[in-house]
């Protein structure tokens, strides 16, 4: 990526549409958003992120924000580490401050390596938040990575969770993660940094067949696109954005449920469980689980159908072990460890 030339935005043209689009997109998520911190940017060079911190930096000064940004350096490439430098730099001369370029490992870590990147990313992006007391961090996931996420949860068989796509804001170790691009397509990322004159860096994993979404992005989507139109991926964006609305409204059900059922002796009362519809018992037994200590990653559809089990197909059978080797059995009408 090379640093951009400024380009004159007369009072008549006003700017190109995508770069209209994207700062509009950012004005509506920084207004209103509390806190006196700065918001950061994670920006990896790429099209989206880049020109997510370019509006930022546009919209953040005329709302009287200080905005900064974050650039994570997995090294997982040649270079990482000096286009990292490289997005720092461009990002100091756009006055966006604080500009930090994070190194972080991400051998070791448990999952596969996506999963992997993704968690050494998000911790520096969350430990970066709180070193300097930001009000949140922005996000430059598009339309059509959320239309990516929701074929990516159709296919592994996700439920309804996972069909939520990527929320616009949600909180990670206390810091507000938000995705003011999730109504942006990405082709239109690709303009604004066009009409900026801003070159972005095309990261060669997303075009690697070994990571699912790099296949789903080059061949899945594209062959859905081709044989049943355009507005598929609108279509799959907006379906994330409506079960996410019931999935919202069933979990907050299930808060009050929880409350509803527990037993004076401690776990839950079976006969309390029994006549919730599904949607809301199976909630209740998750939330239960994840207070009980089970990890909400490793925490799966199986564990819960198990845990439903033993409270509407009771046949004596002997305990359900959560993730960590908790053990759940059924005892005296209740469900307890």
């Amino acid at each position: 990526m090379r640093a951009p030339q400024a380009r004159a935005e007369t009072r008549t043209a006003g700017p190109a549409p995508p770069v209209a689009a994207v700062r509009v997109a950012v004005r509506r998520a920084l207004t209103g958003l509390p806190g006196t911190g700065p918001v950061l940017v994670a920006c990896s060079g790429g099209a989206d992120s880049l020109a997510l911190a370019a509006a930022t930096a546009f919209v953040a000064r005329r709302l009287g924000r200080r905005a900064g940004l974050v650039t994570v350096d997995h090294g997982l490439q040649p270079g990482s580490a000096e286009r990292a430098e490289v997005v720092a730099g461009w990002a100091r001369e756009q006055g966006l401050a604080p500009v930090e370029a994070v190194s972080v490992r991400v051998a070791g870590r448990p999952g596969g390596p996506e999963a992997a990147a993704r968690e050494a990313r998000y911790e520096a992006l969350v430990d970066a938040a709180r070193r300097h007391d930001a009000s949140g961090v922005l996000l430059g996931h598009t339309r059509d990575d959320q239309a990516e996420t929701v074929l990516l949860a159709l296919a592994r068989g996700a439920g309804p969770r996972g069909l939520a796509g990527m929320p616009e804001r949600r909180e990670l170790g206390g810091v507000p993660l938000l995705r003011p691009l999730l109504e942006i397509a990405r082709e239109d990322t690709r303009k604004a940094c066009a009409a900026l004159g801003l070159t972005p860096w095309d990261d060669p994993h997303n075009a690697d067949p070994a990571y699912a979404r790099s296949r789903v992005r080059a061949d899945a989507l594209p062959a859905l696109v081709a044989a049943l139109g355009p507005g598929v991926v609108d279509n799959l964006a907006r379906t994330a954005r409506q079960v996410a609305a019931d999935t919202a409204a069933l979990d907050a059900l299930a808060t009050f449920a929880l409350a509803d059922v527990r037993a004076a002796a401690g776990g839950l009362a079976v006969e309390a469980l029994v006549p919730l519809p599904a949607a809301i018992r199976t909630r209740v037994l998750h939330a239960w689980a994840r207070e009980l200590g089970a990890s909400p990653a490793a925490l799966s559809h199986r564990h819960v159908a198990a845990l439903d089990a033993l409270v509407t197909d009771w046949h004596g059978q002997g305990a359900v072990h959560l993730p960590g080797g908790l053990p759940v059995v059924r005892r005296d009408g209740r469900l307890t460890t």
